[in-house]
């Protein structure tokens, strides 16, 4: 099954943000001429720091920058991280001065379940469980779950209960991924045993050492 857009395009939409950072500077909206500015000040900073651009975006007076580690990272942002970013993100942007007008500098990281709204986040997050609304309100079954299996930019494939499910990334008013807790430990299982007894331990090991050199001194 494949679902297309119906007249309705993707709606971005970001759903959790953590450890944030802000700086007050010169309010307006940005043009893709402007966003590719602030990318290319922004790309060399955090590259530098082993982390890659999530997302970057303005919202009103708001322009936020969304980082993260590299796919396959073991572990997230932290918020020291998220501070220097900060720091140096808002130095060469008063350098640079790239935005016109007045705005506030918001560093973020995505978090565990993150908003997925363009068309590298899906690819990115192949493998992940995920969860999606589609924009047209009169489909039967509106949200969808299952395990994003492949992406090829334009068009993701879901593996659901009822079976694999294509769906045009245009088609989609909302998706994030879902964080699954691993599997609690059973009662009885190897954590919970205690270690088996061996037959010697090491200070029965030194006393018997010392038992038998005795047992040489005696005439």
């Amino acid at each position: 099954m494949r679902i297309r857009p119906k007249g309705v395009g993707f709606t971005p939409r970001l759903i959790c943000w953590m450890g944030t950072g802000r700086h007050n500077t010169k309010e307006g909206t940005m043009t893709s001429t402007t966003i590719d500015r602030v990318r290319a000040l922004v790309e060399p900073v955090v590259s530098d720091l082993g982390l890659e651009i999530y997302d970057l975006e303005q919202r009103g007076g708001t322009l936020r920058v969304m980082i993260d580690t590299p796919p396959g990272s073991e572990s997230g942002v932290s918020l020291d991280t998220i501070a220097v970013v900060t720091r140096l993100v808002s130095r060469e942007l008063d350098h640079e001065d790239p935005i016109p007008g007045k705005y506030t500098l918001e560093v973020t990281s995505p978090g565990v379940e993150r908003a997925l709204r363009t068309p590298h986040h899906f690819t990115r997050e192949v493998g992940k469980r995920i969860t999606v609304r589609l924009a047209d309100p009169s489909v039967e079954q509106r949200r969808v779950e299952g395990l994003l299996s492949s992406s090829d930019g334009s068009v993701i494939v879901l593996d659901t209960d009822a079976g694999p499910l294509t769906i045009d990334i245009s088609a989609i008013d909302k998706a994030k991924t879902i964080f699954e807790w691993g599997p609690a430990p059973k009662p009885g299982g190897p954590r919970n045993k205690k270690p088996r007894q061996t037959g010697t331990s090491t200070t029965d090991l030194a006393s018997s050492k010392d038992s038998g050199t005795d047992a040489e001194e005696q005439p």
